[in-house]
């Protein structure tokens, strides 16, 4: 056979897996040309969380990031991840957002588009293949890796087949956390390779230390393609190596034809690049190589074990990993892989700090049992529907079939800031955190000169991430011995929890040190002693103070759709939005605890809150 080409993943998946996707548009043009000089069979450069980022975290336009590469990239196709009907966000998105989103990244210089979605169900990849189809991309439909009663062989040859009937053109194994053996590669790329018989493409993650043996055993099966990365951004939950998969393949009949001189002149730059930065290599744990245990993909342990060693409660760490299986078997067996992987996690998370199994439950994992994140890959545990669903029956229709047409919406929503198409769509798709870019771009605070990747080590949007900020969970937990909650959700980025007070004047602040970790027992079954809650209440100017219950951005509404927002003046009734708490990607809407007249808005919009600082003071009736 003809030798196997390559992928190339360092300005995606490389800096997502490893530098929390801080590599910015300007630390990437210096070296494209080389890449492109490589003969690379495409060069992964966007989608997955790079969207998100660059609006949220580095004041970039993600468009013209990718009008930018496509300039300077004249030979080599540029390939980007596509989240099926979620695009690059963690929400299903109505249907003329997934099709406008198709066709302007393809029209922006998009070659070939891989589309997954987190539970194999087809019925999610639908509309994104058919548009990218109409639009000319090379269409790669996915087929996402996990182990399980009922992930079988059978089961990704059928899902591999019924894909190929809706128009891919290739088919991808993606292998999100490293599970996949040596041996199992060969047996199943060898079917793939026969039925459907279309290019096989295969991705994994070094992350349990098999990757490398998995691609020689690929490679002998038939493989097309696999997926690697430079040197300084692979290993640990990164790609294989691109200079050790080419010499090993030097000299036999799957030889790639790469230039290793070329390859380690660009590995030099990123490693300039990476100690400029101050990040550290790839790193397999032990925690990592006992994937096979918890499943857990690499970007995911990589923040759990950050956050929980802020939080001083690195020990729990043992236990959560224990806890997540144990979930994911309750939930049907979905692949940890975004937004199943955060759905899993966060439940766990709650299961382990609140010593009480599904005491809380976010409004996502109310969601993925009620079916509105497609169908389960297995049944799931009818108790736990129960607990979870009360009465309420799953839905069986195409989760999109429920939503309503969104875009002309946005572009009426955001018309005032909106310069271009491209504006409207990531409005559709990200619509509080692309105002705030949008209005910060029309001030000209924004150009593309945010944070350097090593200030930020904990951004929350890896793919294979937890998606929760401890810092919340642990108020939640505070909260929950003297509170009724009666509302709990992280639904698609809106973090909203409604409460009602056990006492009749609110939370008193702590003496000390306010972020002290949460206390929490032994045993699973005994429940964690939660610390008192900080002041919702004072007395500045007479009236009722709402105070930040987090540290984060403060935002007026939390959407703005949901205008016209709070205004000194405007009267409020209880259990009213007032305002929303951003914190790590998350939404905590902050509802009136009292219905009254706003006196005072003591922030202004999109600036950054400490905990229990004084938002809005409100004149009871």
């Amino acid at each position: 056979m003809a030798g196997v080409r390559i992928t190339d993943t360092t300005l995606r998946d490389g800096h997502q897996s490893l530098w929390a996707t801080r590599m910015r548009t300007g630390d990437m043009l210096p070296v494209v040309e080389k890449l492109d000089a490589v003969g690379y069979h495409s060069l992964e450069v966007w989608g997955g969380a790079t969207f998100d980022v660059c609006l949220r975290y580095l004041g970039e336009d993600p468009w013209e990031r990718l009008r930018a590469l496509k300039r300077l990239i004249k030979r080599t196709p540029l390939q980007m991840l596509l989240r099926g009907q979620s695009l690059v966000g963690y929400q299903h998105y109505p249907d003329d957002v997934v099709e406008a989103f198709v066709f302007k990244m393809v029209e922006n210089g998009i070659d070939i588009i891989r589309i997954f979605d987190a539970l194999n169900d087809i019925r999610n990849m639908e509309t994104a293949i058919r548009a990218g189809k109409r639009a000319g991309a090379h269409v790669q439909a996915s087929v996402v890796y996990t182990i399980s009663p009922v992930h079988t062989t059978e089961h990704y040859l059928e899902t591999a087949e019924r894909l190929a009937e809706m128009g891919a053109d290739s088919i991808c194994v993606k292998d999100m956390a490293g599970l996949l053996t040596p041996y199992q590669a060969y047996d199943l790329i060898k079917k793939l390779k026969e039925n459907p018989g279309l290019p096989v493409q295969l991705h994994s993650h070094y992350i349990g230390g098999l990757a490398l043996a998995t691609y020689i055993k690929a490679v002998e099966a038939g493989v097309d393609v696999i997926d690697t990365a430079s040197v300084p951004l692979a290993f640990g939950a990164s790609q294989p190596p691109v200079e050790t998969v080419v010499r090993a393949l030097q000299g036999t009949p799957h030889d790639t034809g790469l230039d290793l001189g070329l390859l380690f002149e660009i590995a030099e730059y990123f490693e300039r690049l990476r100690r400029e930065n101050r990040q550290e290599r790839g790193v397999t744990r032990i925690n990592d190589m006992r994937v096979f245990e918890h499943q857990v993909p690499g970007g995911m342990i990589t923040n759990l074990v950050t956050q929980l060693e802020e939080q001083k409660s690195a020990h729990l760490l043992p236990r959560v990993l224990e806890e997540i299986p144990r979930v994911r078997e309750e939930l049907g067996y979905p692949p940890l892989v975004t937004p199943t992987s955060q759905i899993v996690g966060t439940q766990a998370v709650l299961n382990v700090l609140t010593g009480e199994r599904y005491k809380l439950v976010p409004g996502e994992v109310k969601a993925y049992v009620q079916g509105l994140y497609g169908k389960p890959p297995a049944p799931v545990d009818p108790e736990i529907a129960r607990r979870i669903l009360g009465d309420k029956a799953p839905i069986t229709c195409r989760p999109a079939d429920l939503l309503e047409p969104r875009l002309a919406k946005a572009r009426n929503e955001i018309k005032d800031l909106a310069r271009s198409e491209d504006d409207i769509i990531s409005y559709a798709v990200f619509p509080q955190v692309t105002r705030k870019f949008l209005e910060e771009r029309k001030s000209g605070q924004n150009a593309g000169t945010g944070p350097k990747p090593g200030d930020y080590r904990q951004f929350a949007g890896v793919e294979e991430d937890i998606n929760m900020n401890f810092q919340q969970i642990k108020e939640l937990v505070n909260l929950i011995n003297q509170t009724e909650i009666t509302e709990f959700s992280l639904k698609n980025n809106d973090f909203k929890l409604a409460i009602k007070k056990a006492g009749a004047a609110g939370y008193e602040a702590p003496s000390g040190d306010e972020h002290e970790p949460v206390a929490v027992p032994e045993r699973a079954d005994t429940p964690a002693q939660p610390a008192a809650e900080p002041s919702k209440t004072g007395d500045l100017t007479g009236g009722f103070v709402v105070k930040s219950p987090m540290v984060g951005t403060f935002y007026r509404a939390p959407a703005p759709e949901a205008a016209p927002f709070v205004e000194v003046g405007s009267r409020v009734e209880k259990g009213q939005t007032l305002c929303i708490i951003e914190a790590m990607k998350l939404m905590n809407e902050i509802e009136a605890e009292v219905s009254g007249t706003v006196v005072e808005i003591l922030v202004e919009n999109a600036q950054p809150v400490e905990y229990g600082q004084p938002l809005i003071v409100i004149k009871e009736d």
